[in-house]
């Protein structure tokens, strides 16, 4: 192992002599700082404020149903402050719910406000979240504190809870929308000193702290931080506190370090610290307002080199290999030395064989990994092998990174096995000591290969924004021995998908954005719920599933009923437009089904158009037919209803006064010409009362009660049996409203009433005024 860094000659006069060093900084240093001057500190904080537009908040049902905000923290942030406002929109005041609120940092949040499960092998992150009642939100704005937050994309996101199941119509009843808005205030270090490798830092507390930062190059094995000579004007220990690292949530792995003995050097040890970073650190003082407190901080990194296995095979097979005595000292390779021992370059040693990974861009929030060499790595026993997915584009967040490890069982027989951890942001190195797959800042997930579990398989959803490491190494707990010469081709299958198995046979995967940003979620079908639509706590069975499918497809057989009574009294239209109904709602809703009972003649949009357009229009031919009017009006009325009807349905498709509107102008329609009717024969209209007790009024029933059913008792649950019965009662009701064929009319009689040549001219339905 080798220091990296430079510096040694400093640093060791440090270390001889630190009491004078502090005490000539003691003498140098001014005095306590007043008030003004204390306040001229605080202005080495700036404060900044970001804010994005309101959304409005929905039930959960899945995760297209949350609202997603996404911010960046700059750099040297010391205080994070979310505000999270809550509004209810204009019109009907809203109930008093309760509002869920989820962060985290590098990627968005993974909820599951339904409890439901994941697929095999999935990483259960819980999410930070914060729940509060609308009520509390509007009287005092919600806040939400992180000091020293890390820098980079944090997500927000919010959702109502979940809600009855039960469908709504919209526009039939008033809604309530509740509008969600969070703001960003930070407060930035303007003032950050840099802690350089193996550099003395002299440093002096006052009130307020000092903040520090050092970067941490690639393939940093471990940082040592040190503090020394701490001398406090006012006590006897030192009272200092170093906080390490930037917070994350939802957990949160920073190193806070307090330091009491000013005999002893303060020290902490962190491995694998994030690679090709800079490192926070803050130091506080732990005395009152006027004690000064003095130390030197100092940093000491440990580097790991790595070897190349691609570029020592380019170097071998090269035709054109350079002589240079660099190039000629470099070892044959790690099959045939120690990776341990000094090698000619630089003189450090190789710790870990490096594999280069090709990334291949397929599509949308859709990556391939692959090594340079193929799809096996080569895993020995005296080091670890590493692999890099570079997941930092800032747009790799919204997908599943999915990973598969395979080996031959003959490679790994006995009691050897591969171990494996996949981490972020620094790779984990120390397989000889732990398995747990902890670094500095991140704790990682395992993996083990052995003769009885040669596959490993491993997803991670959401994965946050950064670099990803894959470490492996072959381990003989029983015989080490036995591993001293042996190696290991492991398989590996690395890709960052969208949606995991494209959410399966019953769900289907979504792209969703917010502003740039795309993810993926998928929206379950036929009672399957969870993450990837693998919870089949709730699903329904083939069995049900084809039922459903018969109930709503052949329930639209009961319009042959007013297509044949149509035909039989001549109304020809009325006949073709219910066909054009029944023919569109049953491929519709055969269409519509989850799963394996599915036939769509037409693509899904299209269908559904259809059957819309159906529905309002037959209820419109209907009220026009029994209205009684004069072919050619009824024919005109025909049309310009039906381009009305289809235009509203290009407009909002869901509005139920799409339907309700022409409905209600030709209900006015048909009332005019009745009461019309009324007036000149002066008696009812109809005039037969088992017209009204055998058709009006069960036709008017049945449509009242498909109207009811609509509107106020359909769910996700009973959908398929009301939807049905929905469909009975809407061709029922139209069979029994349709009006008796028109008789053929006897010839017009006319008698002279008036002197100013006005007459009166009837048959056996109508009379009619004409002048002559």
């Amino acid at each position: 192992m080798g220091r990296a860094g430079t510096g040694g000659a400093a640093r060791a006069a440090a270390v001889a002599g630190p009491p004078l060093l502090l005490l000539l900084l003691l003498l140098t240093r001014s005095p306590p700082a007043t008030a003004g001057e204390h306040k001229k500190s605080v202005v080495g904080l700036v404060s900044e404020h970001f804010s994005q537009a309101p959304q409005k908040l929905s039930s959960y049902s899945w995760y297209g149903s949350i609202r997603l905000f996404q911010f960046r923290v700059p750099p040297d942030t010391v205080l994070l402050r979310w505000l999270l406002h809550v509004s209810w929109g204009s019109g009907t005041p809203c109930t008093d719910v309760e509002i869920t609120v989820h962060f985290r940092h590098g990627a968005p949040p993974v909820v599951n406000p339904l409890g439901t499960s994941f697929p095999n092998n999935t990483i259960q992150q819980p999410s930070f979240q914060v729940r509060a009642l609308l009520s509390s939100m509007l009287l005092d704005n919600t806040s939400v504190n992180v000091s020293h937050p890390a820098p980079g994309d944090w997500f927000v996101a919010a959702h109502l809870p979940p809600s009855s199941q039960k469908i709504e119509v919209q526009g039939f009843a008033p809604t309530c929308a509740y509008v969600f808005q969070p703001d960003m205030l930070v407060m930035r270090a303007m003032e950050v000193s840099i802690l350089e490798p193996d550099v003395p830092l002299p440093q002096t507390l006052l009130s307020h702290p000092n903040y520090l930062k050092i970067f941490v190059p690639e393939y940093t094995q471990e940082l040592l931080l040190e503090l020394q000579g701490c001398v406090s004007s006012g006590s006897l220990g030192c009272p200092v506190r170093l906080t390490v690292g930037g917070a994350t949530l939802p957990s949160n792995f920073q190193k806070v370090l307090t330091c009491t003995d000013p005999t002893l050097s303060c020290r902490l040890l962190l491995p694998s610290p994030p690679w090709g970073r800079w490192l926070q650190v803050t130091a506080e003082s732990l005395a009152g307002p006027q004690v000064s407190v003095a130390f030197i901080a100092q940093a000491a990194l440990t580097a790991c080199r790595p070897w190349s296995m691609t570029f020592q095979r380019l170097l071998r097979n090269s035709p054109n290999q350079s002589h240079d005595t660099s190039v000629g000292q470099l070892s044959p390779g790690p099959a045939h030395q120690g990776l341990g021992r000094s090698s000619g370059v630089g003189g450090g040693a190789f710790c870990l064989l490096s594999f280069p990974v090709m990334r291949e861009d397929i599509d949308t929030v859709s990556v391939r990994f692959q090594p340079m060499d193929g799809i096996s790595v080569l895993v020995r026993s005296d080091a670890p092998s590493l692999l890099r997915l570079r997941l930092d584009t800032g747009m790799d967040s919204g997908g599943s990174l999915t990973i598969t490890l395979r080996v031959n069982k003959t490679e790994v027989s006995g009691d050897t096995l591969v171990v494996a951890c996949v981490n972020a942001a620094s790779a984990f190195l120390s397989f000889n000591t732990s398995l747990n797959c902890t670094t500095a800042f991140f704790q990682g997930y395992p993996l083990s290969l052995r003769a009885s579990s040669p596959v490993a398989n491993l997803i991670i959803p959401y994965p946050e924004t950064s670099s990803w490491y894959l470490s492996l190494q072959l381990l003989c707990p029983e015989s080490p021995g036995v591993c001293e010469q042996a190696m290991v081709h492991v398989e590996t299958v690395l890709y960052l998908v969208p949606c995991l198995n494209d959410c399966g046979p019953y769900g289907q995967c979504l792209l969703l954005r917010r502003y740039s940003y795309l993810y993926a979620g998928c929206s379950c079908k036929a009672g399957w719920r969870g993450w990837s639509c693998t919870d089949n706590s709730t699903a329904q069975t083939v069995a049900q599933q084809k039922v459903a499918a018969l109930l709503l497809t052949l329930s639209n057989l009961m319009f042959l009923v007013p297509i044949m009574l149509s035909v039989q009294r001549a109304f020809l239209v009325e006949a073709s437009v219910y066909f054009y109904t029944m023919f569109f709602s049953t491929f519709y809703h055969a269409c519509d089904q989850p799963g394996e009972a599915v036939l769509c003649i037409l693509s899904y949009d299209t269908l559904q158009y259809c059957d819309f357009l159906g529905s309002g229009v037959s209820t419109w031919v209907t009220i026009l037919c029994m209205a009684r009017l004069k072919t050619v009006l009824k024919h005109v009325l025909f049309l310009l209803g039906t381009l009305v009807i289809a235009m509203s349905l290009q407009l909002d498709r869901r509005g139920i006064w799409n339907m309700m509107g022409p409905c209600l102008f030709a209900f006015m329609i048909m009332a005019f010409m009745w009461v019309q009717r009324c007036r000149h024969r002066h008696q009812c209209y109809p005039t037969s009362w088992q017209r009204w007790a055998f058709c009006l009024l069960p036709g008017i029933s049945m449509a009242s009660m498909g109207v009811a059913i609509y509107t106020s008792m359909m769910t996700s649950d009973n959908y398929y049996y009301t939807h049905s019965i929905w469909h009975i009662l809407l061709a029922g009701s139209a069979a029994f409203l349709l009006p008796p064929r028109e008789e053929q009319t006897e010839p017009w009689t006319c008698s002279q009433k008036f002197p100013c040549h006005y007459q009166i001219c009837k048959n056996n339905q109508d009379e009619l005024y004409t002048v002559t």
